[in-house]
């Protein structure tokens, strides 16, 4: 009796050792199968990451807007003032949203979620499509200060001022579309000479007007840039205890992790203002050539050209301004201080009577 009980408790062992060892193997393969699904998923988040993260080529204005106007049955030299710059800002804005992988700022899931350099870059070309818009609504599209705004560039800049991060009830792409037809409106306006508000003045005040705008963005993008490492700022700051004003320095530095960002920011700005400038050098070229201003502006797109160059290093470096590294962010503030620079004199030239 005690024989037979021992034998049967040695055959459950056994099946249990047997169960058990199954079910390892199945774990085992299972455990396979969704770590190479998961493998596989990243492999093909970063490609696509990867793909999504190169910015887009500069392009030909002025055969951007050949082309536009043939498709409109326009011939070349009946291009009225002002198409070649709203067909630029129309391609700069489509760009935007229509690149690889679409707008990312506002992304929530992978791999758009992960990148942090093109949306940067999607920033930067935002802010100077903004300030084009909003120069277009106040300035260009009106004779004088007294005059009414174009509706439809006024509903534009509405449309482009939607926060970038918003993704759902509006997302920020359906809104920036719908500017491109705003714009879109204007131009058809723009194309019926028996419209009155469908007009550009190309003004040196206008122009210099816009300048300004883009003297502050690329003021305040050479000091980001400068502040990769740190500066000192001296502000002045009344003291409790005495009745007369003090200097404290403050240091100001870019935080290591966000260095790369503001690099890429740059780069959209300056993608975008070259563009946009190029536009202006056709619209404004009696403006320009009054005042003697060509060579001018050929520089400051120059500069602004030369950020676009291929950044070889798979990081943005941040070393010391004679350090054995390099600096990107110091090299890209010494080209965008430097078209600010010419940028404020062409702007006070615009400005003599």
């Amino acid at each position: 009796m005690f024989g037979f009980k021992k034998k049967e408790v040695t055959d459950t062992n056994v099946m249990d050792h047997v169960i058990a060892k199954k079910t390892s193997k199945i774990k085992s393969k299972l455990f396979l199968v969704v770590s190479s699904i998961i493998g596989i998923y990243l492999l093909v988040c970063i490609g696509i990451g990867i793909y999504w993260s190169r910015e887009p080529d500069l392009f030909s204005v002025t055969d951007n807007a050949k082309q536009a106007a043939a498709s409109l049955n326009i011939a070349p030299e009946n291009i009225p003032v002002g198409f070649t710059t709203v067909e630029t800002l129309k391609r700069i804005s489509s760009t935007l949203i229509n690149k690889p992988g679409g707008f990312l700022t506002n992304d929530m899931f992978p791999p758009g979620i992960w990148l942090d350099n093109i949306p940067s870059w999607e920033i930067g070309v935002l802010k100077q499509t903004r300030d084009m818009t909003l120069s277009m609504q106040r300035s260009f599209s009106r004779s004088q200060s007294q005059s009414s705004e174009n509706t439809n560039l006024s509903k534009a800049f509405e449309s482009f001022s939607t926060a970038p991060t918003s993704w759902l009830f509006p997302a920020a792409e359906e809104r920036y579309a719908q500017g491109i037809d705003f714009l879109n409106a204007y131009e058809k306006q723009l194309l019926n000479p028996n419209n009155a508000d469908g007009k550009f003045y190309a003004r040196a005040d206008n122009l210099a007007a816009w300048l300004g705008l883009v003297e502050t963005q690329l003021g305040s993008m050479s000091q980001r840039l400068a502040a990769s490492v740190g500066q000192q700022n001296i502000s002045s700051m009344l003291q409790d205890t005495t009745d007369f004003v003090t200097d404290k320095d403050k240091v100001t530095q870019t935080p290591w992790f966000q260095i790369d960002n503001v690099f890429y920011e740059a780069r959209g700005q300056a993608w975008a203002l070259s563009l946009l400038l190029r536009a202006v050098e056709v619209d404004f070229k009696d403006v320009l050539a009054k005042k003697e201003a060509q060579t001018s502006l050929k520089q400051i797109i120059r500069d602004l050209e030369a950020t676009q160059q291929t950044v070889w290093s798979p990081v943005i470096l941040n070393g010391s301004g004679f350090g054995f590294l390099a600096n990107h962010s110091l090299v890209m503030a010494s080209y965008i201080s430097r078209a600010n620079a010419a940028i404020i004199d062409l702007r006070r030239l615009l400005e003599q009577g």
